[in-house]
């Protein structure tokens, strides 16, 4: 804070009062460097720090009990320091046609303030005195009058590219810039922070510096470092475009899916990453229904031109193959962090594109143009169904019911057509098998009776069946019991 107002004090006591501040060494050591690199540098007639030909004395003066500046890394106390008893100052001699560069001292020398003291100076003219306080900013690197030195010698100098080196210099001199309403030193200041990279911690302070900056010339700074209003959700955006770039990737380029799903996993809004998912999964699926009802269209079928058909066909049944292997994956990193609910629910409304599967899978051409198709139909199925079956997704009484029944007679299709394929030490479509079976036994009897039946032909598959006589022994058991019998005897 600027105050006016006489104080008759030589710069050679200003020094000697420092001497009492041995007991912090490192301070006291820092307002001694400032103070003698200020009497040391030969001023230039009429510049900063002449005594000769100045008109206004500023004594910066340490104020201990201010609280810390925003612009600081640390905002630690110091107000049991022992520097609490001292006021340590420097004075600086300035012309007041220079300062009037900064509007705050513009203000100040104007006509309005009536109050100035002034004292005679060697010369014999009059020259006014102010008093500015000065916080000390924990965690400057330099001394704590630095700051406002080298920004009141750029008033002078306007040498601002010369001046504002690095991070530290730019939100030191902004500091001070802001608090005289340097308006030049500002713009130079932002136009720095804009334009250069940031440490983490540098980014926090600048954070606490925008609040402070005029609008129309922080803009671009602003915009680095928050996001627009109107932008929407910019980092589901991000995330979303990043999943594209997984999915879309060539097959053998696994170190991308590694990584988009390490960012997944990472990612602090799971709701947000349950969205992203959500959108790319439902584009997948639409596809993939899109590419298989042409291909089982009869309209389609029915077309005059053979070769024509035949390039197309190709074409859907090799883009489906593509889209479900895409879904795959969207599938297994929604199961893994627990984000699978509604794709569940969306693959259980699939009648249409089970039936149209059916109706692919009966024909042979898939086996030349998409030979991998069925397993990875049946490998999306088998990890929702898993994750019904475990209990890690919660699934409703008609989505478990229709999950079952609508794919179960793909996957006997795919059973009788196929060559299986192993999961672990299982073949995929036993291991299915013994899900929906599973799942089956969380129905209510009259459901889980109809779904049963259809499971018959897994016994072509053993001749014991444990898995397939277990089903069956748990349903008759539940079915003969009576309500009125206890502990199931």
């Amino acid at each position: 804070m600027l105050q006016g107002g006489v104080k008759k004090r030589q710069r050679t006591g200003s020094s000697g009062r420092l001497a009492s501040a041995a007991s912090v060494p490192d301070l006291a050591g820092a307002l001694a460097e400032d103070a003698n690199a200020t009497a040391s540098a030969p001023p230039s007639p009429g510049g900063f720090n002449d005594l000769a030909t100045a008109d206004v004395v500023l004594s910066l003066e340490l104020d201990l009990e201010a609280p810390l500046s925003p612009f600081s890394p640390d905002a630690g106390s110091i107000a049991s320091s022992p520097l609490a008893d001292l006021a340590p100052s420097l004075d600086l001699y300035l012309h007041s046609a220079v300062l009037r560069r900064s509007r705050y001292f513009a203000a100040l020398l104007s006509d309005r303030w009536h109050h100035i003291d002034q004292e005679e100076c060697p010369s014999g003219e009059k020259i006014s005195r102010f008093i500015l306080k000065v916080p000390l900013a924990s965690g400057t690197r330099h001394g704590p009058f630095d700051a406002h030195a080298a920004v009141l010698r750029l008033l002078y100098t306007l040498d601002f590219a010369s001046s504002i080196l690095t991070v530290a210099d730019a939100l030191e001199f902004l500091h001070v810039a802001l608090e005289l309403l340097f308006d030049d030193c500002v713009r130079a200041c932002v136009r720095f922070l804009e334009a250069v990279p940031w440490t983490e911690e540098e980014e926090k302070m600048i954070l606490n510096v925008i609040p402070y900056l005029p609008q129309e010339e922080s803009s671009d700074l602003v915009s680095r470092i928050v996001p627009s209003m109107d932008g929407g959700n910019s980092s589901e955006e991000m995330l979303h475009g990043l999943v594209l770039s997984a999915i879309q990737a060539h097959p053998s380029v696994a170190s991308v899916k590694a990584f988009v799903a390490r960012l997944l996993r990472d990612f602090p809004s799971r709701e947000s990453v349950r969205r992203v998912l959500d959108r790319a999964f439902l584009a997948n699926l639409e596809t993939v229904k899109g590419l298989l009802a042409e291909y089982a269209s009869p309209d389609f079928r029915t077309t005059s031109d053979d070769d024509e058909t035949e390039a197309i066909q190709r074409l859907n049944l090799h883009a489906a193959l593509v889209s479900t292997r895409k879904l795959l994956w969207l599938v297994e990193r929604m199961i893994e962090l627990r984000v699978a609910d509604n794709a569940v629910r969306e693959w259980s409304e699939q009648a249409p594109l089970a039936v149209d599967l059916q109706k692919a899978f009966k024909d042979e051409a898939w086996r030349n143009i998409a030979p991998g198709l069925p397993a990875y139909v049946m490998r999306c199925t088998s990890r929702l169904a898993n994750a019904v079956a475990a209990g890690s997704i919660l699934a409703a009484r008609q989505v478990r019911m229709r999950l079952v029944k609508d794919w179960l007679p793909v996957l006997n299709v795919c059973r009788d057509v196929g060559s299986p394929m192993h999961s672990g030490q299982k073949l995929l479509y036993q291991e299915l098998e013994e899900t929906f079976l599973q799942i089956i036994s969380t129905l209510p009897i009259s459901d889980s009776q109809e779904l049963l039946q259809q499971c018959l032909c897994f016994s072509t598959r053993n001749v014991d069946c444990p898995h397939l006589l277990s089903a069956f022994n748990t349903w008759f058991r539940r079915a003969n019991r009576h309500l009125g019998e206890e502990n199931g005897s």
